[in-house]
């Protein structure tokens, strides 16, 4: 799967329903199983997508009751890319949403840094993120503030 960089690399023809183009991102959604979406995202996941991201993942929430995020194809991935993440683990516990994330090396360097105890339910790939999703109760990621 190639990235997508600018609008002169989206494919012309119907729009694919399957298929959603969000700036420098390609998000792709598939059904691995009864009441499962897989949303992969191929690209750059920054501020100027971050919210789009979201609201295209949501889209599919009244059709499952578990979801896999699949970030591994990501070139870039920026600290608003983990705004929109934990805006997501919200919405996936206020709905009951059993969710888990697959991440790649630009989503693990920002995680490292925003998520260093490992709040939200990443997974090593997505054969892992589906099982995951069957045993693992959504959990909410709680900001602390410092203390001064």
């Amino acid at each position: 799967m190639s990235h997508v960089h600018d609008l002169h690399d989206l494919p012309t023809g119907p729009p694919d329903p399957d298929q959603y183009f969000c700036r420098t991102a390609l998000l792709e959604t598939s059904r691995p199983e009864h009441r499962t979406v897989l949303v992969a995202a191929h690209g750059e996941l920054d501020a100027a997508n971050g919210a789009e991201f979201v609201d295209y993942v949501l889209r599919h929430r009244r059709h499952a009751q578990r979801l896999v995020v699949d970030l591994s194809g990501l070139t870039f991935f920026a600290t608003a890319g983990f705004s929109a993440l934990h805006t997501l683990n919200v919405q996936c516990v206020r709905h009951r949403i059993r969710w888990a994330l697959v991440s790649g090396p630009s989503v693990q360097r920002v995680l490292r840094i925003c998520d260093p105890d490992a709040a939200l339910p990443v997974r090593t790939d997505v054969a892992d993120a589906l099982a995951a999703t069957h045993d693992d109760p959504p959990r909410l990621l709680q900001l602390v503030p410092e203390s001064g």
